[in-house]
């Protein structure tokens, strides 16, 4: 018989074996990394208890960060660190799913999605699934972090797992939001240094929805947003961008019409949000703003 000691002992650590494979949980400890100074956004997380926070695993590797809304079966933002790429999209990878929102027992790796009379029903339940679109004639797949803001080629793959999906307008997604990302793509390749740029993309709800048969499979993103921090960029950089550093962000109506990206200082995109999102929280993207790095480098040369 072996002392209570060892037993209570035993169950920690296996109960902390089981916490590290795990992707889906109550906060980003596991991929803080993506978070600009390791600190998750404040004020958006407004939907209580359906919300997920799954650190997207692919290939044994911790690739971004997600905040889900499984009532919606939507994520609300995805925050990546941005790669410097030529901006090709990856355009053989299958479609992936979430293990751990339909089941704790599955492993940390999302799965390739199983065709549809396969499919578990708990998946179909606990996640979008590519039916959900099959009589969505308006909407497309948009990636929040998409893949052309990725450089390795198995970064680029992660972005295709449905939780990290929201519907948009073809016509917005192809001619408006990805011109718009690329645009980002270069701006930041050429006038970002140091080691990556920070990027948190989400979007703000209305209650319309993509139905399937008789039920509200997905919730319709009102806007797409975007926010970047790139704490170290370049001072001799141009004016009509040296005055979009350390951070700016970006937002655009997910509609048929009127769809143009309106660009803003950091802070006028919170009190966007804010105001979308009818919330009195304390709104905040980065932690102080995203602080620029360039600052202090001056300062200790003195």
């Amino acid at each position: 018989m072996y002392p209570l000691w060892i037993y209570l002992l035993s169950l920690q650590l296996l109960a902390g074996i089981w916490l590290s494979g795990s992707s889906v949980s109550d906060s980003f400890k596991d991929c803080s990394q993506f978070l600009y100074m390791r600190t998750a956004p404040t004020g958006i997380d407004i939907s209580g208890g359906s919300l997920k926070r799954i650190c997207q695993r692919y290939g044994n590797k911790v690739r971004y960060a997600t905040l889900y809304d499984s009532s919606r079966r939507m994520p609300l933002y995805s925050a990546y660190t941005f790669k410097k790429n030529d901006g090709k999209k990856r355009m053989d990878t299958p479609w992936m799913y979430e293990p751990q929102l339909a089941s704790l027992d599955e492993g940390g790796n999302m799965k390739i999605l199983p065709s549809s009379g396969d499919l578990e029903p708990l998946i179909q339940e606990s996640q979008a699934v590519l039916d959900d679109y099959s009589d969505a004639v308006e909407y497309s797949r948009g990636l929040l972090n998409p893949d052309q803001h990725q450089a390795d080629p198995e970064d680029k793959a992660s972005t295709y797992t449905l939780t990290n999906v929201v519907p948009q307008i073809t016509n917005f997604l192809d001619e408006t939001w990805s011109t718009y990302l690329d645009v980002v793509r270069h701006r930041l390749n050429n006038f970002c240094r140091g080691k990556q740029s920070y990027m948190i993309n989400g979007v703000t709800v209305s209650g319309a929805t993509i139905q399937r048969g008789n039920e509200a499979r997905l919730g319709i993103p009102k806007h797409l947003w975007l926010a970047y921090c790139c704490p170290r960029f370049d001072r001799n950089s141009p004016y009509e961008v040296r005055f979009m550093f350390p951070s700016y962000g970006a937002y655009a109506l997910n509609e048929q019409e009127g769809h143009e990206v309106t660009e803003v200082p950091l802070k006028t995109l919170e009190r966007f949000l804010k105001k979308q999102m009818d919330t009195e929280s304390n709104l905040s993207i980065f932690y102080k703003d995203c602080v620029s790095e360039n600052t202090f480098r001056k300062r200790r040369k003195r």
